[in-house]
């Protein structure tokens, strides 16, 4: 889990006045942001320009940042920047697997000179972020006709890894739990399920939620199937499996879907017990909108309310699928402004 660090002067403190970088990086995408702050209240923040970038196109988020800030308009002086990333701060670097290259903190400050540079775990962020969102930035997965109450909002994702945060609503800023529970041990749901563990157990001694609900997990699910199949594995990417599943023209990838899905419902389940999160579940994540049709016709739903006598609390928590987009780098910011990090 990372904890929110802020990197710089000892009496640097967020500028509510001063556009500064916000920056969401994942194992596929950094998603950059020039904001400031936003007068009215709705949104901590204006996105004044923003680019995402292929991390596997570049050498290091120092050159991602730099070529942002070099296509700012003349005379643009950036010296804040909070970082949004999975993993967590070791001395100067940024410790994350699932990042195509390693992150000195000091690099960056340097090159671009930055004068405050805060790293905040970016499932936290995206929690952050949900709060400022309307249900038209939503699909339904689960509805409930039961009234939308406060409390604990549940918000995690497959993408490189398997996020996890919870919104804790406050005045006068909401708190956010940063979680590594796709770390918890996976739990087989049906015989399948277990055979597939027995697979994935041969060459590791622990196998985590994330081995199978992450795009390496949909791998990992993937091959699995062949093995237990007796057919030859042809595709290679999560993208191909995806893609092979949605065509319909693997039966495999169809299967390792299903797989997926089912997992998926099962653990959110799982999460919101143990969250107690009554506010509602948002899935993000870079897999979940490619297979949005797929969700929602498969078993999510059934291994989501298959919780015995906690069925009933289960049908009144909705479930809904967002789109990543800017939501990082916005709860990056408000973060950042909240001053939500540890000196």
């Amino acid at each position: 889990m990372a904890q929110a660090v802020v990197h710089g002067k000892a009496q640097s403190a967020p500028s509510p006045e001063l556009a500064f970088l916000a920056a969401d990086v994942g194992g596929t995408h950094a998603r950059i942001g020039l904001v400031s702050p936003r007068p009215d209240g709705h949104r901590p923040v204006t996105v004044l320009e923003y680019r995402r970038y292929a991390c596997a196109e570049w050498p290091s988020l120092t050159a991602v940042l730099k070529d942002f800030v070099a296509q700012l308009s003349a005379g643009v002086r950036v010296e804040q920047c909070a970082v949004a990333s999975a993993g967590y701060v070791l001395g100067d670097a940024i410790v994350n697997d699932n990042l195509p290259w390693p992150v000195s903190i000091r690099d960056i400050r340097e090159t671009l000179g930055i004068a405050s540079l805060a790293v905040i775990n970016d499932f936290e962020a995206v929690a952050y972020a949900t709060q400022f969102m309307t249900q038209a930035d939503t699909v339904p997965v689960i509805e409930t006709s039961a009234p939308q109450v406060a409390g604990p909002v549940l918000v995690m994702g497959p993408g490189t890894g398997l996020g996890s945060a919870v919104l804790l609503p406050a005045k006068p800023h909401a708190t956010v739990l940063a979680t590594e529970a796709g770390q918890v041990s996976l739990a087989p749901g049906n015989e399948l399920e277990m055979e597939i563990l027995r697979w994935l157990a041969r060459d590791r001694s622990y196998v985590s939620y994330e081995h199978a609900l992450s795009g390496p997990g949909l791998i990992n699910l993937y091959n699995a199937i062949c093995a237990l199949r007796g057919a030859t594995p042809t595709l290679r990417a999560p993208a191909e499996v995806t893609h092979s599943a949605v065509e319909r023209t693997d039966a495999a990838a169809v299967e390792a879907l299903n797989v997926f899905c089912g997992l998926l419902g099962s653990f959110v389940g799982d999460l919101v017990l143990l969250y107690g999160a009554r506010g509602g579940v948002y899935l993000a994540g870079g897999i979940l909108p490619q297979i949005r049709d797929l969700l929602l016709s498969s078993t999510f739903a059934e291994r989501y309310f298959n919780k015995g006598v906690m069925r009933p609390f289960l049908q009144q928590v909705p479930v809904r699928l967002m789109e990543h987009g800017q939501l990082g780098v916005i709860g990056a910011a408000g973060l950042y402004l909240d001053g939500q990090y540890a000196h």
